[in-house]
């Protein structure tokens, strides 16, 4: 594992490598309080963010490393200079970036150009340490992946590619359910179905809520992803009859719910559920500085510490 670009990169033994790394660091974080010791990592923003930059920022510290945050003040990546220069640039200071940007082509070329392990913490097709994070949280209450169901309600947008792509290399079932004209990528879709043709996993999608009676887990997004100038008012009403709520729960009898957040409560997901019992959107959020923490280790090959 050199990098870390796209779900699809992973094997299912990678996966649960991470998971299980992860749920270690979580359990005894003072074992791996100097992993990174004299270790700097470039967290590089094209996005506003809270959760990436927090648990990236103090995970980095709790590992005895140096985080420096870069933002876009002096300009989009490659126009004030090239992606090129400036990936050459930052190997030669820094061991690692982690970027959060608009097109995944900034991640495959500051992969290509620079000499550093380059970690994708957001583009416009992947989230995998959001997906990454979702497993470690539906594995801290299901012990076998390969026996869950898993429904995204919502749009289909690059959180739930990661989903597609992970839940299909670990054998776990992935349901989208979005509203017509607004799925998955294709080629994603494809790709993720190839991978649970070789997992035995069912990956589908549909646009009726009915079909995610029975399933263990119910995870939701935004309607409007960051970066979408689309006026909430324009798409709320063909995504109202996707929102998470509690009648969802009861009629499905699903038992727990995820959100990768900011959530806009009492559209996608109502105050009722992310605040009830069955929300496992705190711990979710948790985990994110967990299971990233766990890749920067493996990447930084301190997995066995």
């Amino acid at each position: 594992m050199q990098h870390l670009l796209k779900d699809s990169d992973l094997s299912k033994a990678q996966i649960e490598a991470l998971l299980a790394l992860g749920k270690a660091v979580k359990a005894d974080p003072k074992k791996y309080s100097q992993a990174l010791a004299g270790k700097s990592v470039v967290t590089l923003f094209e996005k506003p963010s809270l959760r990436t930059r927090v648990t990236f920022d103090i995970g980095i510290a709790k590992l005895g490393g140096h985080s420096v945050y870069l933002d876009q003040q002096n300009g989009a990546l490659g126009k004030r200079e090239s992606v090129k220069d400036f990936a050459s640039n930052l190997s030669r200071w820094c061991d690692a970036i982690v970027a959060r940007v608009f097109d995944h082509q900034t991640l495959v070329e500051l992969a290509e150009f620079g000499s550093v392990p380059v970690v994708n913490s957001l583009c416009n097709l992947y989230h995998p340490c959001q997906g990454l994070a979702d497993f470690m949280t539906i594995s801290e209450h299901y012990s076998d992946l390969s026996k869950v169901k898993l429904a995204y309600l919502g749009d289909g947008n690059n959180v739930s590619h990661s989903l597609l792509l992970l839940g299909a290399t670990l054998g776990t079932d992935v349901t989208l359910v979005c509203p017509k004209g607004h799925g998955p990528d294709t080629q994603i879709f494809l790709q993720a179905q190839a991978l649970a043709a070789q997992s035995g996993a069912t990956i589908h999608i549909s646009d009726d809520v009915a079909d995610i009676e029975g399933f263990d887990v119910v995870y939701t997004d935004t309607w409007v992803s960051m970066g979408d100038n689309t006026p909430m008012e324009q798409v709320k009403d063909i995504f109202m009859p996707y929102q998470i709520n509690q009648a969802l729960l009861d009629r499905t009898g699903i038992q727990h719910v995820l959100h990768c957040q900011p959530a806009h409560r009492e559209l996608e997901i109502t105050s009722e559920v992310m605040d009830g019992p069955a929300s496992l959107i705190m711990d979710e959020a948790e985990n994110r500085m967990h299971i990233q923490n766990a890749v920067l280790l493996i990447l930084f090959g301190q997995g066995q510490k």
